[in-house]
């Protein structure tokens, strides 16, 4: 392509700000990230800010390359046709190509009453707002945490670990991704800092009133603040955009991560589902899709034939509280292996994780182009086995 190229990334998170950075290899490709706040939101420490430990932002001066352009405004519509977005003021912007990088937020909350009477934590503003909740609380007044993935499991053992009475209501069982041996381990941190934890079939929430959630058994547990972290949600801007995507509302894409509506468009993060087999939801996949998405558009500017993705994930970290953590490690197809590192350590390691998840985006910002990750044959596998199984179905 002759002449100067222009990229718009929607949406500054992880994924975003690693494919803007990356952009930046080329003098000719002139790069705007449009995204709904000023600042950069270090999703995993959002459980730090409720807990009143961190702000989880970092200044975008720090993370993005001085060559990147930020709007601070909301896309309100993808035009493919146009080859523009649309934001909230009404104005246009125009691209070459598109970078889909909307990340995820607050699940719908469609359990009687949940809407209205608890506090989700997926997005700075709702995280935020719980603080200053929590700030109003009475320090004995009875917190229930609902949903036992990383966040609600991170947050029920921050608040816990300030003295607060805290149950968690797992729906099922906790940490459904540790290891059985990491998730006694778990178990027992968070009894030692004080939290009730209630698992099992009946643990499923079936109504939430202002002062108590009421579970599938019939048990009704009080609760001055309920929290909600049960899942996340995509934004439904390319359904909106007559863009195709799963039922979850992710682009669909190839593997190249390219739209299978439109070549110009390439989507990165939690918000892409290549070929209907998203990877997992997480600060470390979104920044390698972010990575490989930039890759794939530099290829197409020049001509050039864009790789399959291909990400390894090798473990997940669980904060319980300041002191203490889960690093479990991960097989090839993204299955907890019974190796694991807790306490201290395990802290000490997830902080490092934490750090490192900006780090690398500042260090792509001054480098674009080197940031590199572990690869996965085990993902044409998957694919092949999920291609069998529609041709049987069909």
């Amino acid at each position: 392509m002759a002449g100067n190229t222009e990229v718009v990334v929607v949406g500054g998170g992880y994924a975003g700000v690693m494919a803007a950075n990356r952009l930046t290899q080329r003098d000719d490709v002139t790069v705007t990230v449009v995204n709904p706040r000023p600042t950069f939101v270090a999703r995993l420490r959002l459980h730090q800010l409720v807990g009143g430990s961190h702000p989880a932002v970092v200044d975008y001066r720090e993370v993005l390359a001085d060559r990147v352009r930020l709007v601070v405004d909301t896309v309100t519509r993808v035009d493919p046709a146009g080859r523009r977005v649309i934001l909230a003021d009404g104005r246009p912007i125009g691209y070459d190509y598109l970078v889909y990088a909307a990340g995820s937020g607050d699940t719908d909350r469609r359990v009687p009453g949940a809407a209205e009477f608890t506090h989700p934590i997926a997005t700075l503003e709702a995280a935020q707002r719980l603080r200053s909740v929590l700030d109003t609380t009475p320090a004995t007044a009875r917190l229930t945490v609902v949903g036992a993935g990383p966040t609600g499991i991170e947050t029920a053992a921050e608040l816990a670990e300030q003295g607060r009475p805290v149950t968690l209501v797992c729906g099922g069982v906790l940490g459904r991704y540790l290891h059985p041996r990491a998730r006694r381990t778990a178990s027992k941190r968070l009894a030692a800092l004080g939290v009730t934890v209630i698992e099992g079939p009946d643990a499923k929430v079936t109504a939430v009133t202002r002062e108590s959630v009421r579970l599938g058994d019939g048990r009704e547990l009080p609760s001055g603040v309920t929290v909600w972290t049960a899942g996340f949600a995509v934004p439904d801007l390319a359904a909106r955009s007559g863009l195709r995507t799963d039922a979850a509302g992710r682009l669909v894409t190839d593997e190249t991560l390219t739209s299978v509506d439109d070549e110009r468009i390439v989507a990165a993060g939690d918000c892409a589902a290549p070929s209907n087999l998203p990877l997992r939801m997480s600060a470390y996949v979104a920044s390698c899709l972010g990575a490989h998405a930039a890759d794939t558009v530099l290829h197409r500017i020049t001509g050039g034939q864009p790789t399959p993705v291909s990400v390894l994930f090798t473990a997940m970290c669980v904060s319980l509280g300041r002191h203490s953590g889960v690093y479990q490690l991960a097989r090839r197809d993204d299955t907890a292996m019974p190796l694991y590192v807790s306490g201290r350590a395990g802290a000490k390691l997830k902080e490092i994780a934490c750090d490192f998840s900006v780090k690398h985006l500042v260090d792509e910002a001054r480098r674009p182009g080197t940031h590199t990750w572990l690869r996965n044959s085990h993902r044409q596998r998957l694919l092949r086995a999920e291609q069998a199984r529609v041709a049987t179905h069909q």
